[in-house]
């Protein structure tokens, strides 16, 4: 993958990230008090037979232990956070290097 589409997908995960985040800032600030969404509540919300379908595929390709250990605990981080750490991560990995000039005698 080349770093132009690693920046890109970046930029596309911290759009997400900061439309949850305003998201649950909006419900903060209606209900007056501290409003978090999990990721994998926000995703029953819009498509409930993508998730449901999305965790019988997991368990049937691989043990269903899977789910259970890594794919829910994921699920159950607030969805800015989620999407916010993958787009940096991307961001970090797709950086510009800084180019270094050796000079050998």
């Amino acid at each position: 993958m080349t770093v132009w589409a690693l920046r890109f997908f970046a930029s596309v995960l911290m759009l997400i990230a900061v439309i949850a985040a305003v998201s649950d800032g909006t419900r903060t600030m209606a209900a007056e008090r501290l409003v978090v969404t999990s990721t994998g509540e926000q995703w029953a919300r819009i498509a409930p037979n993508s998730l449901k379908n999305s965790q019988n595929w997991v368990q049937r390709m691989t043990h269903p232990l899977v789910w259970e250990t890594a794919v829910r605990p994921l699920l159950l981080l607030p969805a800015w956070a989620l999407f916010g750490g993958l787009g940096f991560l991307l961001a970090y990995i797709g950086r510009r290097r800084r180019r270094v000039n050796v000079f050998a005698n």
